[in-house]
């Protein structure tokens, strides 16, 4: 269903945009009439895509490593001269209990999870700065503020969540705004609670019922909602927030 935000030919940038939460976001912001380009690891999913939506532009990058990132960003700049839209939804969990986990895990996860947004944060804004205009939206989790799930997802998500504020504080004054959408369990077949799902249904639908007052799993479209809004003008009094999309699932009162 479009949403009518004016966002017709802005030109959005996804990364992790080829399956998932990710894949939906940048098919809503297409509905809407973006121009968009997703940023995917693999070849076999950027090409998935691309069957689907004959209009996507895709990149494909290991978004790990600094210099795929930076040659991934002026790959865009190549096909489209600006940046309206940034989302950044690439991340991924690994590891297992703290004391299991290597360091070159955490590390990994802090570079996918936290560092690729810092990084494209940090080469969109100029360009933003310079129009006096531009949405960042970083794809966190409500477990970037309280226990639930490995470590080195929620330690990653913490930070995003952080940086979010900070780069607002700093952003807001020159027309560019910066917020986080924070989902809870949502449900999609890419994901890891469907094959948890599949595997311990009676545990997981006790666990859904008990834990999520919504009673059920968030869908990918009712966080793309929420995020193609916040990128449009007409969120643009929002700025440094952190949105749950969660059915109320997160216990944080504040």
């Amino acid at each position: 269903m479009k949403l009518d935000l004016n966002l017709n030919g802005k030109n959005v940038l996804v990364t992790g945009g080829s399956r998932g939460i990710g894949k939906g976001v940048a098919e809503k912001f297409m509905e809407e009439g973006a121009n968009v380009t997703v940023i995917g690891r693999t070849s076999s999913s950027l090409e998935a895509i691309k069957n689907e939506r004959k209009d996507v532009k895709t990149i494909q990058a290991n978004l790990i490593d600094l210099q795929e990132r930076e040659r991934a960003f002026q790959r865009f700049l190549e096909e489209n001269s600006y940046i309206d839209i940034l989302i950044n939804n690439v991340g991924g969990s690994n590891g297992s209990t703290i004391e299991d986990t290597t360091m070159s895990e955490f590390e990994e996860a802090m570079q996918l999870n936290y560092y690729s947004a810092v990084h494209f944060s940090k080469l969109a804004l100029p360009l933003m700065k310079k129009r006096q205009h531009g949405s960042i939206v970083n794809i966190s989790s409500i477990y970037g503020r309280e226990s639930g799930g490995k470590a080195t997802y929620n330690n990653s998500k913490a930070a995003m969540i952080s940086f979010t504020k900070a780069l607002a504080d700093e952003a807001m004054p020159y027309g560019v705004r910066v917020n986080s959408v924070a989902p809870g369990a949502i449900l999609h077949p890419d994901g890891n609670w469907q094959k948890r799902l599949d595997a311990e249904p009676e545990r997981i639908n006790a666990f859904v019922k008990r834990e999520i007052p919504g009673g059920r799993f968030g869908t990918i479209e009712e966080v793309a909602n929420v995020v193609v809004f916040l990128s449009s003008d007409k969120a643009y009094w929002v700025s440094g927030a952190s949105l749950n999309v969660d059915g109320g699932q997160s216990k944080m009162n504040m």
